[in-house]
């Protein structure tokens, strides 16, 4: 039989344990290969997988590549392998063949051991980072300083985040960094807003949260600007010349350029609205319990870009048109050409970004930069790349942009500009509302004082809201229903909050009565009992492969099937009435490292656990 070595601390976490139970059948199978056909094979080339949930066994190993020196059919030498392997192999109990296949099913004392050793690990499946490595700069959030977040940017926080906390578990180190667009022609009609129809108002006076209230300038701007394209246009001129000429637009582009000189009374009015801005913001972040390692700040990092373009500009890598603006020439990219200066010098995204990415690279000189941000931008950082390696910047090549799809509601698409959005604070009130109501109608924490109530039903309404978001898979569009998201029974956050606590009350009252989880020499479980330990050893390997792919929805997948079997292993078997003190502890164990994983699964999805419910 295999010795695993009984773990502490960190020791062995760093090593996957889908490996350790297989490490011993890769030399198994190597010793059968060579006894049968004479033929030696290096064991790191022998891959061992993990069985198709519709066949019977542990892991499975494919033939087909020993055919040439077995020379038999595929059936035959799976056959033959197997009786090899069953003599030779003291952890393996039966197989059976399913054409090339070999499933191999382990003796239950292996599972029971890995059962005793790891149940006690509270960072099991967790690596740690080698020292010395370079870190995995994450940007997400990335909000506009002209409105308040909403459902869209709520998507992008929880994939930011959670993708953040799943590359840190899977051993690397991750810097979290927001970049703020405090600037541009967008922040400027905000500001011409508040000059026209302000009326000396602002948020402290009316009570309301600053990015709401210049949220609202925005929307106000834009209704006013469509009401001048409209008379423009039933004049006889075109949607295109009309947004040109419209007054309103004519006087944001200069007060573009007068922030651009750093003309100080728009400088002043500028600090003041974001600074009602950003204080919104900190208080949607809190709640969402997200936070960064650096905060970038377009309106820094916008003069680093526009040296880099003219100094482009200057060594031939881009060049200028007859109105004096920048332009770089990607035709030969199969791409277009892309304007970097305006002709009256101002900067587009494209330059901001540029300076963003060669101060973040000089800051962190990261391995990688992932971009999270939305699938419509994709052609933006095609464009970033090939215009930061124009520039000279080998590294560009390291920049990532994790696209992810919209989100939207049953009722369809969201629209900033005509206000037709919702709010994310609006939405979180109204998450914990439903979550107090459903709470109390299923009867959960009836019995809590108000205080510890209202923060349990804070955490089920965060747990309903992420998880709903985060169990689609990233790329694909979604539409988020309220209703759906908060269900104790169904594929959610609050049905595996509430088996979590399940688990929690379980091991307490075992505490209680003095029994307490401890190793046990069972050496045969039950088909459900198996079932959650092959689960449970399938967390580092699920953690690594959501790691490789930057999709969160794998975790979220893997935390409702390990909350599903523990459910139906509960159902049918007693815990704390069972009689057999083997088969207790054995249960207890098996509770306590379900409890440990689900807290470390809802961890990588930014999710706290309630210990009662």
């Amino acid at each position: 039989m295999t010795h695993y070595p009984k773990l502490k601390g960190f020791a062995y976490l760093c090593k996957k344990i889908y490996d350790m139970l297989s490490a011993r059948l890769r030399d198994s199978i190597h010793n059968v290969i060579h006894t049968l056909y004479h033929t030696e094979i290096e064991p790191t080339k022998i891959q061992i997988g993990e069985t198709n949930k519709e066949f019977e066994g542990d892991f499975t190993f494919v033939v087909f590549p020993f055919l040439k020196v077995s020379r038999k059919s595929p059936e035959a030498t799976a056959q033959e392998m197997g009786e090899e392997l069953i003599k030779i192999d003291s952890q393996v109990q039966c197989f059976n063949v399913v054409k090339g296949f070999l499933n191999i099913t382990l003796h239950d004392k292996i599972w029971v051991r890995f059962i005793n050793d790891f149940a006690f690990v509270n960072n099991f499946g967790k690596k740690q980072a080698v020292e010395g490595s370079k870190p995995i700069v994450v940007e997400y959030s990335s909000p506009n300083t002209n409105k308040p977040l909403h459902l869209g940017h709520i998507r992008n926080n929880l994939i930011g985040q959670s993708v953040s906390h799943i590359l840190e578990a899977a051993g690397h180190i991750v810097k979290q960094v927001n970049l703020i667009n405090d600037r541009g022609i967008h922040i400027c009609k905000t500001m011409l807003a508040q000059m026209k129809w302000g009326e000396n108002k602002n948020p402290e006076t009316l009570g309301i949260k600053g990015d709401k209230y210049v949220g609202d300038l925005y929307v106000k701007f834009e209704k006013e600007l469509q009401k001048e394209i409209k008379s423009l246009r039933d004049a006889g001129m075109s949607e295109e010349d009309a947004l040109q000429k419209s007054p309103l637009m004519e006087e944001a582009r200069q007060l573009l350029l007068d922030w651009e000189n750093n003309e100080p009374k728009v400088r002043e009015l500028w600090k003041t609205m974001n600074a009602w801005v950003l204080q919104g913001f900190e208080k949607t972040y809190e709640r969402m319990n997200i936070r960064f390692d650096k905060m970038y700040y377009e309106s820094n990092t916008y003069l680093q870009g526009k040296d880099m373009v003219l100094k482009g500009l200057k060594d031939g890598a881009f060049f200028r048109k007859p109105d004096q603006s920048v332009w770089a020439d990607l035709t030969g990219e199969g791409l277009d050409e892309k304007i970097l200066l305006r002709s009256d010098g101002t900067s587009v995204y494209i330059t901001q970004d540029m300076g963003s990415a060669v101060l973040r690279h000089d800051d962190y000189l990261p391995e990688r930069m992932i971009y999270v941000v939305g699938n419509e931008q994709n052609y933006h950082f095609q464009v970033l790349k090939l215009v930061l390696s124009k520039a000279g910047f080998e590294w560009a090549s390291n920049i990532e942009h994790l696209s992810y799809g919209m989100v939207e509601l049953p009722e369809g698409k969201m629209k900033s500009r005509e206000g037709k959005v919702v709010d994310a604070d609006d939405l979180m009130d109204e998450m914990h509302k439903t979550a107090k109501i459903i709470s109390l109608n299923a009867g959960k924490a009836i019995s809590l004082p108000e205080d510890k109530a209202n923060s349990v039903m804070e955490m089920i309404a965060q747990a309903a809201l992420k998880y709903f978001i985060l169990r689609v898979d990233a790329k694909k569009n979604m539409i988020f229903n309220p209703e759906e998201s908060i269900d104790f029974n169904g594929n959610t956050g609050p049905f595996i909050q509430y088996t979590h606590a399940r688990i929690i009350s379980l091991l307490d009252k075992a505490a209680s009565a003095n029994l307490k989880p401890s190793t046990t020499p069972i050496e045969i479980l039950t088909p459900a009992e198996k079932e959650l330990a092959v689960l449970l050893s399938r967390f580092p390997i699920v953690t690594e492969e959501s790691a490789k792919t930057l999709n969160p929805s794998v975790i979220a997948q893997y935390a409702f099937d390990l909350a599903k079997a523990y459910n139906a292993f509960y159902q049918n078997h007693p815990v704390l009435k069972e009689t057999d003190e083997q088969k207790r502890l054995l249960r207890l164990n098996l509770s306590l490292f379900t409890a440990n994983v689900l807290n470390s699964a809802f961890y990588l999805l930014g999710i706290d656990m309630p210990r009662i419910m």
